[in-house]
């Protein structure tokens, strides 16, 4: 079975469990640049390890974290410490101590901040009001910062830091239209933009407009692209699917999300990626580059060096 990376950030809707099933239908040279117009989590990427890439996305929060990240600002023994010292402040303090982060992070928007929030927050949500701030409320685990568990978030951020200073990656904050003007024939675009319909907020708002622009730019393409949507669910159907993509190659898989507050109201949902070409290699387990597993290999020796793995 494939080992999926998981990113530093969570977010709703995050595709962790579907990257395999993703991968494998990814038909791309690596020649060009894998083009994110919606980054959110960043997992299929950072899982597809292209060479050259473009991680794009309308919050800032997000992007000013991943280039921390990329600069060195943020790396594995920063995030150590910090989530060390403030999960022991959380610890003894609770949900005060959270929120005094979180009015914090709202005046500085330290990246640091932001990863410590999105950690001990409700189910590990992105959310922002209308004055752009961050109002998840706390996720009621005082204990959140184990060890073990801050170990795993330092090997995510080691992981993105290795990745993106031995690649060619771009974090770049800007609207979806704008990542699309410049594509060419080598590129490979992967988007999975918020779900018409459903819930969005300040950074991430989506309507039936913005679904009929991306369509129209992504039937110009010249390259080929994969988006990630929604299919049904018990309750109802995506009719875009219908209305708009179904002159496309459209596959569906099963995937359950953990976002409600109440298990009974988590409910699976068939998810669909609509593509513009016919994908190859859907029963075959996808097979990493030479370069990929030296580049892993590299993560190994950096974290052993730093002494970051336990």
């Amino acid at each position: 079975m494939m080992k999926v990376m998981i990113p530093p950030i969570k977010c709703q809707g995050i595709k962790s469990k579907l990257v395999p099933f993703i991968k494998r239908a990814v038909d791309w040279s690596f020649e060009g640049r894998w083009i994110e117009p919606f980054m959110g989590s960043g997992v299929v990427g950072f899982n597809i390890m292209p060479r050259k890439a473009i991680f794009a996305d309308s919050n800032p929060h997000l992007i000013n974290f991943y280039n921390a990240i990329a600069s060195g600002k943020l790396d594995g023994l920063k995030v150590r410490n910090f989530l060390e010292q403030h999960g022991e402040m959380l610890s003894r303090r609770g949900q005060d101590y959270y929120y005094e982060v979180r009015e914090r992070f709202n005046k500085t928007h330290e990246p640091s901040d932001f990863l410590f929030l999105n950690r001990c927050c409700f189910n590990g949500m992105i959310r922002f009001n209308r004055k752009g701030d961050f109002n998840v409320p706390f996720g009621h685990k005082p204990q959140r910062f184990s060890k073990g568990y801050i170990t795993k978030v330092v090997n995510q951020v080691d992981y993105v830091h290795v990745m993106s200073r031995h690649f060619n990656w771009s974090f770049i904050c800007q609207d979806f239209k704008e990542t699309l003007k410049d594509i060419s024939e080598d590129d490979f675009i992967y988007c999975d933009p918020p779900y018409v319909g459903r819930h969005v907020d300040y950074f991430d708002s989506w309507d039936e407009e913005n679904e009929q622009y991306l369509f129209e730019k992504l039937s110009q393409s010249p390259c080929k692209f994969i988006l990630s949507t929604w299919h049904s669910n018990q309750y109802r159907k995506n009719v875009s699917l219908e209305t708009l993509w179904s002159e496309f190659h459209v596959l569906t898989k099963e995937h359950f999300y953990h976002v409600g507050a109440k298990e009974k109201n988590r409910n699976p949902m068939l998810e669909a990626l609509v593509m513009n070409f016919t994908p190859k290699h859907l029963e075959k387990e996808p097979v990493e580059r030479a370069e990929q597993l030296l580049l892993l290999e590299k993560l190994a020796e950096y974290q052993e060096s730093e002494g970051l793995v336990l």
